[in-house]
């Protein structure tokens, strides 16, 4: 196998080939003066069962159109098989029509990764799992529920209830309340605009309990800084959040500094700078990310990977 690594996220890609025990493998990336990106593979991929990790974070139009012309250059290359390996997929928000005369771009993006040329995709927590559906092609898809538990097993939380800041987080709150043994409660929650979430009503005892908030995704902390808010008034004790992809902006970072929670646990799967004034916790995936890629490419079982403590993470 040959893995291959685009912009968008170098440090986890060498993670990932060191735990497999591989080189990354070796292409040119470059743009022109016009913006567009020119891309040469510089080793032979011909008969190759080949991987190529791109996380579709911002600027997500130019990480994604890079992995497009990676996956043609490979293809054209000879390539037996392209694994495109997402370890966030993105527009997966836009997995729907819910007002007149919008798009579906989860599903305009499935069909332009398979048009470059992707034979399988492996990605990581979707923001909606029925994306799997919008492909026509293998498609696995792994949670950071197991990297996030053993964190979380180790700081030996008590009286801990986990909390679904949305309607939406229900099914992830209730695999991590079976599997810490914890309580289970859920905040009602107004989305105003793209921006601006209000929280109205928590769902479940949460006073005096240490909480735990899960979500898939996070940008502008909106939903995850109201829903703190209302928790504390309701009398939380300490207040954890655990985001698998925090992909964070200037408003939220803003928000976070000003918020109640008092430590982020996210993961690697997008790359980000140092940020002050907020205790952000990153776990690798590239364990789990390795792992997968081993069994795609041995033909083995990727199942096992959806499983921790007895249960499945979704």
């Amino acid at each position: 196998m040959k893995i291959f690594s685009g912009t968008s996220n170098p440090p986890l890609s060498r993670a990932i080939c060191e735990y497999i025990g591989v080189e990354l493998g070796k292409c040119a990336i470059s743009a022109f003066p016009d913006g567009e990106t020119f891309v040469k593979i510089e080793e032979n991929v011909r008969g190759e069962d080949v991987f190529l990790v791109q996380s579709t974070s911002p600027p997500s139009n130019q990480n994604l159109m890079e992995m497009f012309i990676m996956m043609d250059a490979l293809r054209r290359a000879s390539a037996t098989r392209i694994t495109a390996v997402l370890p966030f997929y993105g527009y997966a928000r836009q997995d729907r029509k819910d007002q007149p005369r919008v798009p579906i771009t989860a599903k305009l993006v499935a069909n332009l990764l398979v048009a470059a040329g992707a034979n399988r995709i492996l990605t990581m927590d979707l923001h909606a799992q029925q994306i799997q559906g919008f492909f026509d092609i293998p498609v696995d898809h792994l949670y950071a529920a197991p990297v996030m538990y053993d964190y979380l097993r180790k700081k030996d939380l008590t009286d801990l209830v986990v909390v679904s800041p949305d309607v939406g987080g229900l099914k992830m709150a209730h695999a991590y309340s079976q599997v810490l043994e914890g309580g289970l409660a859920i905040v009602a929650k107004r989305r105003k605009s793209a921006l601006e979430v209000e929280s109205m009503a928590v769902i479940g005892e949460i006073r005096g309990k240490n909480v735990l908030m899960v979500d898939d995704l996070t940008e502008t902390a909106g939903t995850l800084t109201t829903a703190s808010a209302l928790l504390k008034r309701k009398g939380a004790k300490q207040i954890l959040a655990c985001v698998s992809h925090a992909i964070l902006n200037d408003l939220g970072v803003e928000r976070l500094r000003k918020s109640n929670i008092d430590e982020l646990i996210t993961t690697d799967t997008v790359i980000r700078p140092a940020i002050d004034g907020v205790k952000i916790t990153t776990l690798s995936v590239a364990g789990l990310l390795g792992e997968a890629i081993k069994r795609i490419n041995s033909n083995s079982s990727v199942t096992s990977l959806f499983e921790f403590k007895g249960g499945r993470t979704s």
